[in-house]
This record gives structure tokens, sequence and C-alpha cells, in this order.
């Protein structure tokens, strides 16, 4: 299945937890995701399944990155099933 992706920064705390366990975001929104059931953390880029969070802006180039890596792992599972 090919992965999904989040925003960076922003979003909806509740329906993102009930998708995704370990997530990040700008901290300003830590209190409402760990309030909604996520495990929260500081850091660039968070992989949780097939959801890919980040912070902030500044956090853009390891976003795209990460975002391509996840990509190219999901290409030969959807060829393979094409």
């Amino acid at each position: 299945m090919a992965p999904r992706f989040l925003p960076i920064g922003t979003g909806r705390p509740a329906r993102l937890c009930a998708a995704v366990v370990r997530t990040t975001s700008w901290p300003s929104l830590r209190k409402d995701l760990e309030n909604a059931g996520a495990n929260w953390v500081d850091e660039e880029v968070v992989v949780d399944g097939r959801f890919v969070t980040s912070r902030k802006p500044d956090d853009l180039p390891a976003f795209v990155a990460k975002i391509a890596e996840q990509i190219e792992k999901s290409g030969g599972e959807r060829r393979a099933a094409e």
C-alpha cells in the first residue's frame, strides 16, 4: 500500500492520532496530540507506519527526503501488485 503523508506542523490532532501512534508537530500542538493519545517526539521527521510527519518549515529538507525514501520503498510493492 502506498505511503500517506501529512503536512508539516499542523493538522487535526484527534484524527491524526486515530491512525498514528508516534508523531511530531509544531511544538504548540504537543499537548493536544498527547491528549489525543499520540506519542509526541521532538524530531525533524517521524515515520509511523504509512504516515510521515514533521514539525515546521525549517524541517522541509528532511521531510522531503523522507517522503522520497518512502515513495521509493513503496514503488516496488505497487508495481508487484499491478
